[in-house]
């Protein structure tokens, strides 16, 4: 895994982004969010972004990483994708788009195509559909 390093002082346009969503920004969350957001669309845990916060020289803990990409989720900056019961996924690209999750790796990678999914429920009364996650389980040959 390449070395994402930051400096000590995150981005103007963090603060903006995060207080854009509705969040302070603290200069936790902003260290964060710009460990997340300055290499475009990706995929990580709470335990990925843990280590490189570590790396790259911000001493948080795992539970203000759990809670601040719970807080972004929550916001709208992040999707949660969760494809093991002991584990969650935050996803940086918040578009429609499903999945491939290659279970050996424990990798997800997004699908470009579109799936359509059909023969969808009726959901119950005074509720609607909000979004239908599909994670296509792979492994390699």
């Amino acid at each position: 895994m390449a070395n994402r390093k930051i400096s000590p002082r995150a981005s103007p346009r963090t603060s903006e982004r995060l207080r854009a969503a509705g969040l302070r920004p603290t200069r936790q969350r902003r260290l964060l969010a710009d460990l997340l957001f300055q290499h475009g669309h990706r995929h990580v845990t709470a335990e990925l972004l843990h280590q490189e916060a570590k790396e790259a020289g911000c001493p948080v803990s795992l539970a203000t990483v759990y809670n601040a990409l719970h807080q972004f989720t929550d916001a709208g900056l992040l999707q949660q994708v969760i494809v093991e019961a002991s584990q969650s996924h935050f996803d940086t690209n918040v578009g429609p788009h499903q999945h491939f999750y290659e279970e050996e790796a424990g990798r997800l990678t997004d699908i470009s195509a579109d799936i359509g999914v059909s023969g969808l429920p009726q959901p119950p009364k005074g509720t609607k559909i909000q979004r239908v996650d599909v994670v296509v389980r792979i492994r390699r040959d």
